[in-house]
């Protein structure tokens, strides 16, 4: 059993920390409202140019995808997850120092003990159908993550929840069996969907939130159609009148809707594929340096030879992570052996360099394990940018003498493999959750959870550190010793082999304005319009 470590409000960090002032306007729009506020007081010259400069309301963004919207996966962060924020609100909302900020909660307060917290719930917002959104609806949305039935990361973190008692309609105390120092993280993650309807939501039948587009059509294989919610808590938004989401999966397709406008918005483009987009001077290219994402080569430690942990170094060893990063991901990106961005406290360069090029010492690490070749299947997401990733690995390992097959797979599979811990011996896919708190990656994420992860990799010294960093304040000498310690576990047994950091490359139209994701990929367009 893990020793807990009682926590206070005062030893959590800033961020978890943080009271903060109802508002509607404090998260969203707080940039166009400082303006309006900056320009109204220097006169009227200046009160004509914002008029001219006010965001247009109209139009129907078309956002091309390279794979379609999944029910099932409704609860689970994917690149299929795109979606999620305009139809659902979340709780909080972080902003780019990882601060919340209000959401569907407008403040929230810990206990003194770090065992609870206290949430103030934004009153007058409703569900597309009218219904009120009340207390009752967070406690349904963290016993649905609760539910085992459900793909959704950060159930642990949900588990740890353990009582409610609402105060009314809009004021829930939440119980906390233990300390946890990624509480926000949830918060952010946890889409609110309707109680009533949530079944229909996992077979695509009704998408009921409170967000600030409603579902019209789910056309399977093809996309989804939105239209804006008249009825949203925020006022004046969106500006849109609607969103809709263009499955296009080749990549020749996708660059021509691009160019000719018949798309403004994709997050697919291949690395490849970038400059010459970049050239296009109606699109604008924005790489979201957080490290949402990363490249990484998974490796199953049940399949012999893969179960001895020397044979998966050599592979760590054998893959030129510079030349993905150049070649194949267009440049975009941080070429690095662990999974941590450098804005994350858990980031250091020797982690980050801890593996580099070298096929001699793998191929002696190889030899040192009883091997000279090995062949070995390698599942990967049958997309272009995918497919050049993993073709890229086959290349490197070919060179130390280890031939892969390559196994292409259609997303939505394979992310139920990675769910379901069905992959073959290695695996190439993307990862999230570094990009928060450190220890939501080691409890949460599906490539690296201490209690079940899809390398059926398992160790005690490794489930003590993770959820000991889990329970320990986030700042301070022992949460940097815990966090090392996990890197360190994760360099050593080299279950999950990363190999690029990257955060989402957004391809837009020049005329598209006001667009953000969220920590968790969430499609943000509150604010976003077509300029004229």
């Amino acid at each position: 059993m893990t020793e807990l470590h009682p926590t206070t409000p005062t030893a959590l960090s800033r961020r978890t920390t943080l009271r903060a002032a109802g508002g509607g306007t404090l998260l969203l729009g707080l940039g166009l409202a400082g303006c309006r506020s900056a320009v109204s007081e220097a006169g009227p010259e200046a009160a004509g140019a914002e008029a001219a400069a006010k965001p247009r309301r109209g139009g129907t963004l078309s956002v091309a995808v390279n794979s379609d919207f999944t029910p099932s996966l409704l609860f689970a962060q994917s690149s299929q997850s795109l979606q999620q924020r305009l139809v659902y609100n979340t709780l909080i909302r972080y902003d780019d120092r990882l601060t919340p900020q209000p959401e569907l909660a407008t403040s929230w307060e810990y206990a003194e003990d770090g065992r609870g917290i206290t949430l103030k719930l934004r009153t007058g917002v409703t569900y597309h159908d009218g219904r009120p959104f009340t207390a009752d609806d967070v406690i349904f949305a963290v016993k649905n993550l609760q539910n085992p039935l459900r793909a959704a990361q950060l159930r642990s973190t949900a588990a740890a929840i353990t009582g409610f008692e609402k105060r009314g309609d809009h004021e829930l105390a939440l119980k906390l069996a233990h300390p946890v120092n990624n509480l926000f993280d949830l918060f952010e993650f946890m889409i609110i969907t309707d109680r009533n309807s949530v079944e229909e939501a996992v077979a695509g039948k009704k998408l009921n939130g409170t967000g600030p587009f409603k579902l019209t059509k789910w056309s399977p294989g093809t996309g989804l159609s939105l239209t804006r919610n008249e009825k949203y808590w925020q006022p004046d938004r969106p500006y849109l009148d609607a969103v809709e989401f263009r499955v296009i999966s080749q990549a020749d397709a996708l660059l021509s809707s691009l160019r000719t406008g018949q798309t403004q918005l994709s997050y697919g483009v291949p690395g490849r594929n970038l400059a010459t987009l970049a050239a296009d001077p109606e699109l604008v290219i924005s790489e979201y340096a957080t490290g949402g994402g990363a490249h990484y080569l998974g490796v199953n430690t049940t399949v012999a030879p893969l179960n001895d942990k020397t044979v998966r170094q050599a592979l760590a060893w054998g893959i030129d992570r510079e030349r993905i990063l150049k070649q194949v991901l267009g440049g975009y990106g941080l070429a690095s052996a662990t999974p941590w961005p450098k804005s994350s406290p858990a980031f250091s360069e020797a982690g980050r360099t801890h593996y580099t090029y070298d096929p001699g010492k793998a191929r002696e690490l190889l030899k040192s394990a009883g091997h000279t070749t090995l062949d070995l299947p390698l599942l990967h997401i049958n997309l272009p940018g995918d497919t050049a990733v993993a073709e890229a690995v086959q290349y490197d390992l070919k060179q130390i003498g280890v031939r892969v097959t390559l196994e292409p797979t259609d997303p939505a599979t394979a992310q139920k493999n990675l769910i379901s811990q069905s992959m073959p011996g290695l695996w190439t896919m993307s990862h999230g959750f570094a990009q928060v708190q450190p220890s939501t990656l080691a409890v949460s994420a599906y490539p690296f959870n201490e209690a079940k992860n899809t390398s059926r990799f398992r160790s005690a010294h490794y489930t003590k550190v993770v959820r000991d960093a889990w329970t320990t304040p986030e700042t301070g000498a022992r949460a940097n010793a815990l966090r090392q310690q996990i890197t360190d576990t994760l360099l050593d047994e080299a279950f999950i082999i990363d190999l690029v950091i990257r955060g989402s490359v957004q391809v837009a139209a020049k005329k598209l304005r006001g667009v953000t994701l969220n920590k968790f990929t969430y499609l943000n367009l509150d604010d976003a319009h077509l300029a004229g």
